[in-house]
């Protein structure tokens, strides 16, 4: 049996920049879209709408901007600059509340006109009620 002695490497850049390697894979990995610069949505249909949930915690009511054009729904966040303070000096910066514009294409079956959206507790919410569209009926057709 021989043993093989292995030598620990010097960290000249300290654990801030091992934490950062360490956390790299994650980064590539499946969290990359917490990287995006959008907020991720959750889609939910019932028989009566469709529910949409987008997270974007942090934010204020007032900085949404929700359209729809063209049969387009369009969810828009406008990021104020940040005000810059001369004596705070930036350590780590893990988020950045950065703006955004996410566009989702509207069925037909959509009643345009009585959206609703309210954003609370990091969440804007929307309710894109369907139409009352009346199934047709079966009917008897008379064999002559």
């Amino acid at each position: 049996m021989t043993m093989v002695k292995l030598n620990q490497p010097a960290r000249p850049f300290g654990p801030l920049l091992d934490e950062w390697f360490q956390e790299f894979p994650s980064f590539i990995g499946r969290e990359v879209s917490q990287a995006l610069p959008h907020a991720p949505v959750n889609i939910v249909e019932t028989n009566e709408a469709y529910h949409l949930e987008m997270i974007a915690p942090g934010r204020s009511k007032e900085d949404f901007k929700v359209t729809l054009e063209n049969g387009l729904l369009t969810i828009a966040f406008n990021k104020k600059p940040d005000e810059k303070n001369p004596d705070l000096k930036m350590i780590r910066k893990e988020f950045n509340l950065a703006s955004f514009k996410r566009t989702f294409t509207v069925d037909e079956k959509i009643d345009g006109a009585n959206i609703q959206a309210k954003y609370e507790a990091g969440l804007l919410k929307l309710l894109l009620p369907k139409k009352n569209v009346e199934k047709p009926h079966p009917r008897e057709i008379t064999i002559q």
